[in-house]
């Protein structure tokens, strides 16, 4: 196990300690694509309570998102992306206003928006890529920013050749997020960092991330990941294998299980979630971004009580 650095943030004004225990960000995917919930929540009411529930559950952060960044996804309009997550915003922070809100998009006007409506965290999968500015935001009103590392684009990320060294490619993506960052005058000790599972990587090179989630630690930032429903999991789950070339010729199973099959237990998938989760928190993760959060709890205090007695 990696020993997991201590640090403190400032969210809405309060001090918060990361790595004394794992904080839990739940997922509210306000879309009519999203490879999770295939638009369950697109409707402002369905969302917020459901946002709500996650808070009840024990999520500690919830992050609104109305842009969908799974495999093949295209770009929706601002004005379309603003649609969707301003009134649920609006909606958590007066239902809810000690359950901290983070807007998940790479527009800064969207993150400008979203943070006058209540949000009080930044989550941008590009890393700056896409739109600098959006570090001109989390700078003005001081919030923390949250950097992902994303290979190409979410609509081709999957299609293009792998990096042939992914740890380098983290690396250096991360780093030119982080210098971006500072440029635009965002404090370091505003920011977070995501080595991005899923996003432009093979099944091999996420599980590589996992294993190694302890090299990110030389960037002396907090760590956040996100293995929540991913393609990578669920093969695995339901009996593929590591090589995705490997995998095509087996005849084992690639895609989960029905879960009818699985009547009054829990799913396959949350069982390899909640493992993946207590495999990153072992590795180093301070923040989990998972959509189950009644599911996963178990396995994010089992973790933290095994890091809490190897110290």
């Amino acid at each position: 196990m990696n020993p997991r650095r201590k640090f403190e943030i400032t969210v809405h004004g309060r001090k918060v300690r990361l790595g004394e225990r794992t904080l839990i960000m739940g997922v509210v995917n306000v879309t009519p694509d999203s490879f999770s919930d295939g638009g369950r929540y697109l409707d402002p009411d369905r969302a917020i309570e459901h946002g709500l529930e996650l808070a009840r559950q024990g999520a500690d952060w919830l992050d609104v998102g109305g842009e969908s960044t799974r495999p093949g996804a295209r770009p929706v309009s601002l004005e379309e992306e603003l649609r969707r997550v301003l009134p649920v915003i609006h909606g958590l922070n007066r239902r809810r206003p000690s359950c901290p809100i983070s807007i998940d998009t790479s527009k800064s006007q969207v993150a400008e928006e979203a943070v006058r409506a209540g949000a009080v965290l930044i989550n941008d999968v590009s890393g700056l890529r896409f739109d600098a500015r959006l570090a001109d935001v989390a700078r003005r009103h001081r919030t923390p920013l949250i950097l992902m590392h994303l290979r190409g684009r979410p609509e081709t990320m999957q299609q293009k050749p792998f990096a042939r060294s992914i740890w380098r490619s983290v690396r250096n993506g991360l780093a030119g997020s982080i210098r971006r960052a500072l440029a635009h005058g965002v404090r370091r000790s505003q920011l977070l960092v995501d080595p991005g599972l899923g996003f432009g990587k093979s099944r091999r090179q996420n599980f590589e991330i996992l294993a190694h989630l302890g090299r990110l630690q030389k960037f002396g930032l907090p760590i956040l990941v996100g293995t929540s429903r991913k393609s990578f999991v669920q093969a695995v789950v339901a009996g593929g294998e590591l090589s995705p070339l490997r995998a095509r010729k087996s005849r084992r199973p690639v895609w989960p299980l029905a879960t009818s099959e699985w009547a009054g237990q829990a799913p396959p998938l949350q069982i390899g979630d909640a493992a993946a989760v207590a495999a990153s928190i072992l590795a180093g993760a301070h923040v989990v971004r998972v959509h189950d959060v009644a599911a996963i709890l178990p396995a994010v205090r089992i973790a933290d009580a095994l890091l809490a007695a190897d110290r």
